[in-house]
């Protein structure tokens, strides 16, 4: 991580980034599994959601001036509904989960322990919150899937060894257009779960 300069911003004291975070969240998301199709208007709104609670997170990689990594969390509590819902319906309470909305990097810097410290920074603020548990969805793709680069390796042993497990009866549904795709689609996301100690 030579060079790379973490930092960590609550509330409103991440708004300056907005911009940033919005444009490199739709460039790393164009990459499997997601496929996203984004436009700047909708990530700009999505955002405000973090910049609007007090106990979000948000936490940067910069390289020199440049933005090259955000990972961000806020208590699931007051995160989008279509994911708190799923996971009340499955008897949990949402109010003791904190949730992880997003770690994105760019590929030049990836593979030098940037991703355990996005984990890192969310786990201790979640603690520190006084939080019992950490979670996140993660979308749902089948292994044989046709735009799957030969080179691609999933998430879900580095997420497993942080002590992350899929809780495969909770499925958030949520709708973005996907590359080559005319429209928005419904999109199914898996629950991981981890209970702090």
């Amino acid at each position: 991580m030579d060079g790379i300069l973490i930092s960590t911003h609550t509330g409103q004291a991440a708004r300056p980034f907005l911009g940033e975070i919005a444009r490199l969240r739709i460039a790393v998301f164009r990459e499997f599994p997601y496929l996203y199709d984004g436009s700047l208007g909708y990530e700009m709104n999505y955002l405000e959601g973090y910049v609007s609670s007090d106990h979000s997170l948000i936490v940067l990689a910069n390289c020199g001036a440049d933005i090259v990594g955000v990972s961000t969390g806020i208590p699931l509590a007051v995160a989008d509904e279509v994911f708190r819902k799923p996971v009340e319906s499955a008897g949990l309470d949402p109010g003791d989960i904190y949730y992880f909305g997003e770690s994105v990097l760019l590929p030049d810097f990836r593979g030098q322990g940037l991703g355990h410290r996005f984990f890192d920074e969310r786990e201790k603020h979640a603690a520190k919150l006084g939080f019992r548990s950490t979670g996140f969805f993660s979308v749902i793709r089948a292994d044989n899937h046709p735009l799957q680069p030969p080179q691609y390796r999933s998430n879900n042993v580095f997420w497993q060894k942080r002590g992350y497990y899929p809780q495969d009866a909770i499925i958030a549904r949520f709708p973005w257009k996907q590359l080559q795709e005319p429209q928005e689609t419904l999109h199914e996301l898996v629950f991981w779960l981890k209970t702090l100690s």
